[in-house]
């Protein structure tokens, strides 16, 4: 089968790479010179399996009211006139509920359990090297209160069977060594130790070149005008130079997936919520982290990855802007110097991104209305997470196979 792929980030090349394994005649088509070049670059790095949770979650409509005073915040809202953008919100807030909370991080634990599964077997499979650790996730509470309302976490931890741990201040130390200078600043934490880290940027080029050896070919700087559909059917897409035939394509385009679907009646719940992410050069190994901290006060997360700490975070609910606000880089730098003031920041990378969110927080892998159409989007914060395991269900799902696991729920349907 023909199959284009709209998207050349981290969802994009793992769906291609798998289609291709799977037999299909496949080509990527991407906008910018290369893969990796927008949302992927300089995420977090952290490949969460077990730190998998809905934004939407019970308390925070009520936090958020909290945060939006703070100095550093881990939610900022950029009101606007925007339908997309208050409808998103809405159906967020209908997602705040324990019972929603529940079914949403059971799904999401689901996947990204499969995602855990299938990117070791892509590994071993390619031998491709990311600076890659697997020491897991420990998310850090300063505070009691927040070590208390752990429990809802470690409840569907357990019921998923995903492996934790509950720390105590010297059992955060003991798994990341360097917060012996901050003791003081910590009252326990959450070990997910099945989780990883690793470039998402250096594995998505690693991975385009080994599916370039299995055939796919990459468009690159092309724009993709609009979809070819006939009769219900899509038949191909029209890019700004030529059109394309396609027995099938699969829209991998995050944030921009909605836009380019809403003229063809797909009415698809993504927004983007705005990302931030510091690289910076290690200059004291002894006061960096060994693996991943999720910093729960902030909602930041701080990663090594290699001879660099990346630390990202926050959500800016802003629209389609890619501005550079310094304060979001000061809140940044507040956390990890706070914790680990073992790198450079004056020497810093500063970045943003566009996360594609649901108000679920579960992405859209599936079918459409539309014959041939395909979804793989809406992957939030989690698109490095839950890229091989969503990768290979929308590779059985296109090639008339039962994927291993219930992918039902994860459609567009669902929101029917």
């Amino acid at each position: 089968m023909k199959v284009l792929v709209l998207g050349a980030g981290i969802v994009g090349v793992t769906s291609a790479y798998q289609l291709a394994k799977a037999g299909h005649e496949v080509t990527v088509i991407d906008r910018q010179k290369g893969p990796a070049l927008e949302t992927s670059f300089a995420n977090a790095g952290e490949v969460s399996f077990g730190y998998c949770s809905p934004w939407a979650a019970p308390g925070i409509p009520l936090k958020a009211m909290k945060w939006l005073f703070m100095e550093h915040a881990p939610l900022i809202l950029r009101p606007k006139v925007d339908a997309a953008m208050l409808c998103w919100l809405a159906k967020m807030l209908s997602n705040c509920t324990s019972k929603r909370y529940a079914i949403n991080k059971s799904r999401m634990l689901r996947l990204a359990d499969y995602s855990r599964s299938s990117l070791a077997a892509l590994r071993e499979e390619t031998g491709i090297e990311y600076d890659q650790r697997m020491q897991g996730t420990l998310q850090l509470f300063r505070t009691q209160a927040q070590l208390d309302g752990s429990g809802k976490d470690v409840k569907a931890l357990a019921a998923d069977g995903v492996p934790y741990e509950v720390l105590d201040r010297d059992g955060c130390v003991r798994a990341e060594p360097a917060l012996a200078h901050v003791r003081d600043k910590i009252a326990g934490g959450l070990l997910t130790p099945k989780d990883e880290t690793g470039d998402c940027f250096k594995f998505t080029n690693a991975l385009a070149k080994k599916a370039e050896q299995r055939g796919v070919r990459f468009y690159w700087g092309t724009e993709v005008n609009r979809l070819d559909v006939e009769a219900g059917r899509v038949r191909g897409v029209m890019t700004n130079s030529e059109r394309l035939p396609a027995d099938a394509v699969v829209v991998a385009l995050g944030s921009y997936s909605p836009l380019l679907l809403k003229r063809y009646g797909v009415k698809l719940p993504v927004y983007p919520v705005k990302g931030y992410s510091l690289t910076i050069p290690i200059t004291d190994a002894s006061r960096a982290p060994e693996s991943t901290i999720m910093d729960e006060s902030y909602k930041i997360a701080i990663t090594r990855l290699g001879d660099r700490i990346r630390v990202g975070g926050m959500a800016e609910i802003s629209g389609y802007t890619n501005d550079l606000t310094q304060a979001r880089r000061r809140t940044l730098e507040h956390s990890v110097m706070d914790l680990f003031p073992g790198g450079d920041v004056s020497e810093a990378l500063f970045w943003s991104g566009l996360r594609p969110m649901t108000p679920d927080g579960t992405p859209v892998i599936g079918p459409t209305k539309i014959a041939g159409l395909f979804l793989n989007t809406g992957h939030g914060t989690l698109g490095w997470t839950m890229s091989s395991g969503s990768a290979c269900v929308i590779a059985d799902l296109l090639s008339g196979r039962r994927p291993e696991i219930d992918a039902v729920d994860l459609a567009i349907s669902r929101y029917a």
